[in-house]
């Protein structure tokens, strides 16, 4: 596995780093997206790379416009990323603007834009472990452009070095942005103009997105009605520590989404990693004591483990299915909740979900509000490298003739001795 882990990331590896210094706009069949970003990051020196993995002394804001290329050129749900620089807007994702913005410049840019939405609606998305700040700008670009959503997008972008041996740097930046999001959130549930807010965190992303709900909502005696949709997708969480996250919400909390996939073996290999607790994110949502636990606070599941992948790891199925991406983003702009019986045969989604949705959550069906095709070959690439990291250490440990090999994350615990 080690092998063809290696294989995988040596073929991903050719793509150029500093990606992001302006260009002009040159393609008349590109599109536009504008976002703006917020971030504990620290400001680069290197305007092609902007914000780099350290920590910065406060949260810095910018007004950043990515380039699309047409579909022609590209499938929807991937990142065309540049091959050479500079970026080609009518090839590659390409940046064609990108300022940095007070803090009283960003309140301006969002009520612009949210006066924009025409449910003055502002979606906010916050990446995983291992991400540079390009990874999640383009990530993020690729989710509002393809799912058409109409939501004044937020980039919530944490302290990452983009490396898999900073595993542990990363998780604590998530805690050294929990205040910072906090402050965002309760900027967004106290300003007027915005009406309605939808969170979207993806693996790692999600304990940051859960920590400063939790936070806000003890702060306030609970969450703002606004805040009507979080989801969940592939989330690196504790499944004991997600159950006291929810209650400490209290019973007047978002409706939440949860993405799970069983066969996700970077989250088998977290397991590993976290002490043998299952992670929220591949949970089997039909078993007790999860399906009664998940109804009982009205999470909607999604359970993805039976849609095929081209990623080895299982972690990046959204991206693998561009039929998933688009079927999302029709159903909500289209103002529609994603049920059983409304989708039709051509749907591929329902194929794989509807068996296991339809037990467990809320007895609404499948209920998607927000786009949330995030998980990319970037991330199928973090993980892989940090799964062949350890891995590599570890599986030159000898075992007991006749053992299983427990050192792998695919390997099921049957038959391992202790």
């Amino acid at each position: 596995m080690v092998f063809a882990l290696v294989g995988l990331l040596f073929g991903c590896a050719s793509r150029p780093t500093n990606v992001l210094l302006p260009v002009a706009d040159t393609s008349a069949s590109s599109s536009k997206v504008e976002m703006l970003v917020t971030t504990t990051r620290a400001r680069s020196d290197n305007p092609a790379e902007m914000y780099t993995g350290e920590r910065g002394s406060a949260p810095s804001f910018a007004d950043v416009t990515v380039s699309i290329p047409p579909a022609s050129v590209r499938k929807v749900g991937e990142v065309a990323w540049p091959k050479k620089l500079p970026s080609n807007p009518a090839t590659d994702f390409a940046v064609v603007k990108a300022e940095e913005l007070t803090r009283d410049g960003a309140k301006e840019w969002l009520h612009a834009t949210v006066r924009k939405s025409p449910d003055h609606s502002a979606l906010v998305f916050i990446h995983g472990f291992n991400n540079r700040f390009e990874d999640s700008l383009y990530r993020f670009a690729q989710i509002a452009h393809d799912t058409g959503t109409d939501s004044a997008p937020i980039l919530v972008t944490w302290p990452s070095r983009g490396s898999t041996l900073a595993y542990g740097y990363d998780r604590e930046s998530t805690n050294y942005t929990r205040d910072a999001l906090e402050t965002l959130f309760q900027y967004l549930a106290h300003d007027p103009e915005v009406k309605e807010v939808s969170i979207l965190a993806h693996s790692m992303g999600n304990w940051l997105a859960l920590e400063s709900l939790r936070q806000m909502a003890i702060r306030n005696g609970g969450l703002p009605a606004k805040f009507k949709n979080v989801m969940l997708a592939a989330p690196d969480v504790d499944v004991d520590v997600f159950r006291t996250q929810i209650a400490d919400m209290g019973k007047q909390h978002p409706q939440f989404t949860l993405f799970v996939s069983q066969d996700d073996r970077a989250l088998a290999f977290s397991r590993r990693v976290w002490g043998n607790i299952p992670r929220l994110g591949s949970i089997d949502p039909e078993q007790a004591p999860y399906k009664e636990e998940l109804a009982s606070n009205n999470v909607t599941v999604i359970d993805l483990t039976k849609v095929k992948s081209g990623d080895s790891l299982n972690h990046g199925k959204f991206a693998s299915s561009p039929q998933i991406v688009q079927l999302i983003g029709a159903r909500m702009a289209a103002g529609q909740t994603l049920t059983d019986s409304r989708v039709g045969l051509g749907d591929t989604i329902v194929q794989a979900t509807t068996g296991a949705a339809s037990a467990a959550g809320s007895a609404a069906g499948l209920v998607i509000a927000a786009p949330v095709a995030m998980v990319d070959q970037n991330t199928r690439e973090n993980y892989g490298n940090e799964v062949e990291n350890l891995t590599g250490s570890q599986s030159s440990k000898k075992t007991n003739a006749g053992s299983k090999n427990c050192n792998l994350p695919a390997a099921s615990t049957k038959g391992c001795r202790k």
